[in-house]
Formats: structure tokens, sequence, C-alpha cells
């Protein structure tokens, strides 16, 4: 079982910028993947950034280049850096781990830009 809990959700304005941070009760070394979905009213869930134990990354392509993923193994938290954030980029936000052969999931976080 693991337990994830995210944080740093809120009202953005255009352009600007906000960290999430999931936290892990299981150490992030022992989960071989974990990242961040999204999902916005009326849409499917979408993968947004994954990170693996060695750190390779992976971003959906609406990204462009503005997040990005990491590990702080100290303190078992995956964190996603977002800039340049905007409207369409609305949306709650779910960390995500796989482990074994389950997948776990934080209760989201909502990020909201205004336009």
């Amino acid at each position: 079982q693991i337990q994830l809990v995210e944080s740093g959700g809120g009202l953005v304005q255009p352009g600007g910028s906000r960290t999430l941070s999931c936290v892990s009760s299981r150490p992030i070394n022992a989960i071989p993947i974990m990242g961040w979905y999204r999902q916005a009213p009326g849409k499917q869930r979408e993968l947004v950034a994954s990170i693996t134990t060695n750190e390779r990354t992976n971003y959906a392509t609406f990204v462009k280049g503005r997040f990005t993923i990491s590990r702080d193994v100290a303190k078992d938290t995956v964190r996603l850096r977002m800039n340049s954030l905007e409207p369409e980029d609305t949306a709650l936000y779910f960390c995500w781990s796989r482990w074994g052969l389950d997948d776990y999931w934080g209760t989201g976080t909502q990020v909201t830009v205004s336009s």
C-alpha cells in the first residue's frame, strides 16, 4: 500500500508558476515510476509527466517545455514545477505511482489558471 498526498494547488494568473508536491508513504526509490495526471471538467484524465527511479522523465506534448518533474529522495517527494501556466492547464492534478501490479493515486490538488 502506498499513500500519496498532494499539495501546492491554487489560483494562478496566466503566465504564472506553481509547484506541486506529492509525498509518498513509501520510499520513492522503491517505487519504479511516479508522476502526475490531470483531469479537467468534461475531459479524460491525462498524463502530465512521469519519472522513474533512475530519473528517466516523460512529458505530455502539451507541456511544451514548461514543466519539470523531479524527485526529492530524502523527503520521499515528487514535485512538478509548472511555469508559464495557461487557462488550459486548469485541472485537478493527481499524484500517481505504480508499485508491483498496482496503481496508486492521491486525491488531487486543484490548479486554476484565471483568464
